[in-house]
């Protein structure tokens, strides 16, 4: 059994991004893999609602993929929640379009993994910082699974770190497409690398 991957790229500056770029383009050479870049398609954020709605459909695991700015997702990917997760689609009485698929953020941190706990920089972890996306999945009666995160991405090309993720990334569509991915074990994790080779089936 083969599940259908959606990926939903933000970066509102694609020319400085040393991570999030790279891991994009790796996407697209992976069969059953849909590669959307939202500020590519969407450069006025004038989101075409019906054909968003009709592309989830027709996929099994939808993944965020962006930078962490400010605790949160860039612009465009909360206006696009805004926009298509729509009451009796998304979530409500007749909202169950979205019922049993799995929703996975993939993130790049600016921050060392240890800035992001109760007594770092940024006191939280980045697992309780992704709790709007969690509680959004959970309304739309999907699985939220723990996220991929690179930390300290701003000097993983210069410390060459960028190769092994870009490896892992790849790993993880390729077992994603396949419906090798432990998703009860991926959702209790803080971040996917906290046991990366036991999620894998």
């Amino acid at each position: 059994m083969t599940q259908k991957v959606l990926i939903l790229f933000a970066h509102p500056a694609q020319d400085q991004s040393e991570v999030n770029r790279p891991m994009f383009n790796t996407a697209f050479g992976i069969d059953g893999v849909t590669c959307i870049d939202l500020y590519a398609r969407y450069p006025n954020h004038d989101i075409d609602v019906a054909a968003e709605q009709t592309r989830l459909r027709q996929h099994d695991v939808v993944i965020f993929l962006f930078p962490f700015y400010w605790y949160s997702t860039p612009a465009i990917l909360k206006d696009w929640m805004d926009l298509v997760l729509e009451y009796n689609f998304a979530y409500g009485k007749q909202g169950t379009a979205l019922k049993n698929k799995v929703l996975l953020p993939v993130i790049s941190a600016g921050g060392e993994e240890k800035a992001y706990q109760e007594d770092g920089y940024n006191h939280f972890s980045l697992r309780e910082l992704l709790r709007p996306l969690e509680q959004t999945a959970n309304l739309c009666r999907m699985n939220f699974i723990a996220p991929f995160v690179i930390f300290g991405s701003r000097t993983a090309v210069e410390d060459h770190r960028l190769n092994d993720h870009l490896a892992r990334w790849q790993q993880l569509l390729e077992a994603l497409v396949e419906d090798r991915v432990d998703f009860e074990k991926a959702k209790q994790l803080e971040h996917l690398d906290t046991d990366f080779n036991g999620i894998l089936l």
